[in-house]
């Protein structure tokens, strides 16, 4: 919308923007906003709107002189580049990052979650170790990139329509591919990084069945993949090389053959009411837009607290996405251990940047930008409200296994959205909440993804994409509490067998991707 068209509408603020706290410099439209728009405020004089705002974007209310912090969220954004005058569009034309220091403080701000929502039962597998997941699929998971081609095509074998119809109880093959496994060095970060992602795939509850695939002269050997797991009693678990087997065709045709001797079996496997004590969560957000951290975002933290208050996890991650944020949940810190465990990654992060001649202010992506963020501070302000107010439990490395009933926890992983929610869903999430406002695709097999839209807008053009419309809070149809409740149900309903939009799509093979560090040689 060009800045020359101007307007004379004349409009209540609270009409066409959300001011989120008394004291923020800023307040976000909710429409576009056209030049010389007035905008009405009760006991104060108008705001003319000095050049078109999109809608997202945010509005100055106030005076901010040149050097001075921009706040939002009642947190500081960045730093005015010049001065800003009341109804100026805020964005990267006059808003730039805030490198000043936070006051860390741990544990100061611990808040009781609802736990109104204990005895709460869905409908889950529970294996014979005690873990309860919430799909039952049979894995095809490869040690090295050189087995991913054979891998996809034995688990072709089993796709399309009917190929699976006398087995209801099984929700398909899928292929676990990925591009390394050799050519690093197995001890290293990368190496072991690598394999504790392939292994707690291998050990996900949301498998009854497993055949590990390797070339076999790889650097990591498909038998580390299993090897001292303490797999349940009653996985179905195969392992096979290419090289022993006599090539691409013979190993296609012999693990065929296993699987179908193996689908029997894992059929036998039955839902059963199950505490939703027993859920794994994982929290991810991808696409954002200005509407994210006041719609999708905080509504799953509502549902995260529900969950958690009824004795869940739910775990947050994407650590360049909470830097610039990080001192609210260090104040969410049952210990000050605890709180210095994520301190410690986010430094590990500006040295990891670095060497890779960037800084953790690279982000937001223009995606993000055009949708009306303008610095990872304020990324990070609304990505960390899908972790609701619970106290921060635990900080887990990537892909790390996390201990179920630990409550609300983080994860280190990349804001990349394939390689973070493959880290949560290694770690053991059984199911994957995914907020967007620009519109994500994202699939998350075997744990299904829950797609959370925030702006009606682009609900409605993505619609058979996303599951649940969170716009509708900006749009005033619907509280953030209701919405949250919304979430919250939905999560229960997914995790009991209802199937997920991505689920229908049949994505999340291709979106398994471990973060791959280190030196290839």
């Amino acid at each position: 919308m060009s800045d020359t068209l101007r307007t004379t509408t004349s409009l209540p603020l609270a009409e066409a923007t959300i001011l989120l706290r008394p004291d923020d410099d800023v307040a976000i439209a909710t429409r576009d906003l056209l030049a010389g728009t007035v905008l009405e405020r009760e006991g104060a004089e108008p705001l003319v709107v000095a050049a078109t705002v999109p809608r997202a974007h945010k509005l100055a209310v106030r005076v901010v002189a040149a050097g001075g912090q921009v706040r939002k969220y009642g947190q500081s954004i960045g730093r005015a580049t010049r001065e800003i005058l009341p109804g100026e569009h805020v964005h990267g034309h006059n808003l730039a990052m805030d490198d000043g220091e936070h006051d860390y403080e741990f544990g100061t701000a611990r808040v009781t979650v609802p736990p109104t929502m204990r005895g709460r039962t869905f409908r889950g597998y529970r294996r014979a170790d005690g873990r309860v997941g919430t799909r039952n699929f049979i894995g095809v998971i490869t040690s090295v990139n050189c087995s991913a081609s054979t891998a996809k095509m034995i688990a072709d074998q089993f796709r399309g329509i009917g190929v699976l119809d006398e087995f209801e109880h099984v929700d398909g093959v899928m292929a676990i591919t990925h591009g390394s496994g050799c050519g690093l060095v197995p001890d290293s970060n990368g190496g072991q990084t690598l394999l504790r992602t392939l292994r707690g795939y291998a050990h996900h509850p949301n498998f009854g069945g497993l055949l590990v695939l390797g070339l076999g002269c790889e650097m990591i050997p498909v038998q580390s993949l299993t090897a001292g797991l303490d797999l349940p009693e009653g996985l179905h678990v195969e392992t096979m090389t290419i090289q022993d087997s006599g090539g691409v065709r013979a190993t296609v045709r012999e693990a065929v053959a296993k699987i179908r001797a193996m689908l029997p079996e894992v059929d036998q496997a039955r839902r059963e009411d199950v505490d939703i004590s027993e859920l794994v969560l994982g929290l991810n957000c991808g696409g954002s837009d200005g509407y994210s951290g006041i719609t999708a975002n905080p509504a799953l933290g509502h549902a995260s607290d529900l969950l958690v208050g009824a004795g869940g996890t739910s775990v947050l991650a994407e650590t360049p996405e909470v830097y610039g944020a990080e001192h609210l949940l260090t104040r969410r810190a049952v210990s000050e251990e605890v709180g210095r465990k994520l301190l410690d990654r986010i430094a590990w992060w500006k040295d990891y940047a670095a060497a890779g001649g960037g800084t953790l202010d690279n982000n937001p992506s223009p995606g993000n930008k055009a949708g009306g963020l303008t610095t990872i501070l304020e990324k990070s302000l609304g990505a960390v409200a899908k972790g609701g107010t619970a106290e921060l439990s635990a900080v887990y490395e990537y892909a790390e296994p996390i201990e179920r009933g630990v409550g609300f926890a983080f994860m280190d992983t990349p804001g990349y959205d394939p390689v973070s929610v493959t880290g949560l869903v290694a770690g053991g999430a059984t199911v994957v909440c995914f907020t967007t406002g620009r519109g994500s695709v994202l699939g998350s097999k075997p744990a299904p993804t829950i797609k959370l839209a925030t702006n009606t807008e682009m609900y409605e053009r993505m619609h058979e994409d996303m599951d649940l419309n969170c716009g509708r809070i900006v749009d005033g149809t619907a509280t953030l509490t209701e919405v949250g409740e919304e979430i919250f149900e939905k999560i229960i309903a997914v995790a009991s067998g209802e199937t997920s939009v991505s689920e229908e799509l049949d994505l999340g093979q291709e979106e398994f991707v471990p973060w791959q560090l280190g030196a290839v040689t």
